[in-house]
């Protein structure tokens, strides 16, 4: 596959290993106490030692100060760090400093104009990710299975780096990709049989999903 896809909120050995077998080129630990996907550092840094050579590890956090990226840096070794919080680009470029990683910055996308958002921080984030807003009182800026008009995205430059995320799923990813044209997936909810329970048929479907819409584009062509 020609796309990058990222699996995120892996918690387990097994669900990692369906990830890593069905050719993700990334894998997502969280580090969010309000998550159901959240994850300690150490038993991240366990799980990604199976990813070396196959797939980049990014490490999520949501506001994190210094000391928390610290520990969690120490302990995961992770290839990129997803800043999902209301991080300014100051912030973002301070992080990438102090820890010599690229940085993957989330945003929640509604309707066009939280797209002009990401203006202060290109040339600062190495990589964007669109999500959906939450839903009214959830406390997770993530992985709340809900999905955004994907459209809104063909605004955007071709040369905007972006990973769309949000409700995507085996039954939704082909209209998605059809839609607009990422350079990157990320799903975590989608291949979940309950909040935070990741599962491995499921996310062998998503795979299977992808490579059938990206074999039909293909023969479109």
């Amino acid at each position: 596959m020609t796309i990058d896809i990222k699996i995120c909120g892996l918690k387990t050995e097994e669900a990692l290993a369906a990830a890593l077998d069905g050719g993700a080129s990334h894998i997502g630990f969280i580090f969010f106490e309000k998550s159901p996907r959240h994850v300690e550092p150490d038993r991240a840094g366990r799980l990604r030692t199976a990813a070396d050579g196959r797939a980049k590890a990014v490490a999520v956090t949501v506001n994190a100060d210094d000391a928390a990226l610290d520990a969690i840096v120490g302990a995961v070794r992770p290839d990129i760090l997803q800043l999902h919080g209301g991080e300014s680009p100051e912030r973002v470029a301070a992080v990438k400093a102090r820890h010599g990683l690229p940085v993957m910055k989330a945003f929640a996308i509604r309707e066009a104009a939280d797209l002009e958002k990401i203006a202060p921080y290109r040339g600062v984030a190495d990589r964007f990710l669109f999500d959906a807003k939450p839903p009214k009182g959830s406390e997770l800026p993530g992985g709340n299975g809900v999905s955004f008009d994907w459209r809104l995205l063909a605004a955007l430059d071709d040369n905007v780096d972006y990973m769309l995320s949000g409700g995507l799923n085996a039954a939704n990813i082909g209209a998605a990709l059809k839609a607009v044209s990422p350079r990157g997936i990320d799903i975590s909810s989608g291949v979940e049989s309950a909040p935070g329970i990741k599962d491995p048929e499921l996310i062998r479907d998503f795979f299977g999903a992808v490579r059938a819409a990206h074999e039909n584009d293909t023969a479109l062509v």
